[in-house]
């Protein structure tokens, strides 16, 4: 299984143009940071978690030739705003696209992506072929999600394991039977937004707790805030198997 970061930073905060802060004037690759989402790859299958604004430019940047379905996490803008984006692959595949998501979220999709779902389509609209979730483990292709159910304040999030592999993004409360599917994880990618506390969003020391307490053997945190620091001083000062996520960095399992 191979892990892509499509992006790793976030719309809270977002910077104004001319923003004075070490952040965005910095000339570190891993300061600049698309909307959260990742690709996996694995059993030869592609899936992508969320579609941000930055969707088209990261899966070209990428160079993702195939996509096998989107699974998605919530319904907030950030994370499915570039859903029509997905026209290349329709075109590519000559088939519609698999969304997995809960009620809520398709929805949404349906609201905001209104020509996609009417009854007379317009003519080379996005394909989708919508498939309801909950709190269960589900299979695409062959391959198992088992979703996690945390909070972004009092909206639920869900997060995904695969395999040894979970991904939790916009998250600050994880109820305790939830906490226990994690448990076991090689690997853990968790939201760290920023160092000051914040109404839905892990802060830096909070998701270093989560990562105490579940000992993965390795750690990174994305959902990342201008407003968390430098990459190279933060993560500096990070445990030996705790690291920032950025753009573009692949993990293989």
């Amino acid at each position: 299984m191979r892990i892509t970061f499509l992006g790793t930073g976030t719309s809270q905060g977002v910077p104004v143009i001319g923003c004075p802060c070490e952040v965005c004037r910095s000339l570190d690759f891993r300061d600049k940071r698309l909307r959260s989402s990742i690709h996996i790859a694995v059993k030869g299958h592609s899936f992508v978690v969320d579609t941000g604004p930055d969707f088209r430019q990261q899966m070209l940047r990428e160079n993702i030739p195939h996509l096998d379905a989107i699974i998605y996490t919530h319904e907030h803008k950030d994370h499915t705003a570039g859903m029509d984006d997905i026209r290349p692959f329709n075109f590519r595949q000559k088939q519609d696209i698999p969304l997995y998501g809960t009620p809520p979220v398709l929805r949404q999709l349906q609201q905001e992506f209104a020509y996609v779902f009417a009854a007379k389509k317009y003519p080379g609209a996005p394909g989708v072929d919508t498939h309801e979730i909950s709190n269960a483990p589900f299979q695409v292709n062959g391959v198992w999600f088992r979703p996690i159910q945390v909070y972004h304040h009092k909206l639920p999030v869900l997060g995904y394991r695969v395999g040894d592999f979970t991904y939790i993004t916009d998250a600050n409360q994880i109820p305790v039977e939830e906490m226990d599917k994690v448990r076991g994880s090689r690997v853990l990618v968790l939201n760290a937004l920023q160092q000051h506390p914040h109404i839905s969003h892990f802060t830096l020391e909070e998701a270093l707790e989560i990562v105490a307490e579940i000992q993965p053997e390795r750690a990174y945190f994305t959902h990342i805030s201008h407003r968390l620091g430098l990459h190279a001083q933060i993560e500096s000062k990070l445990p030996e198997n705790v690291f920032l996520g950025y753009d573009g960095l692949q993990i293989v399992l």
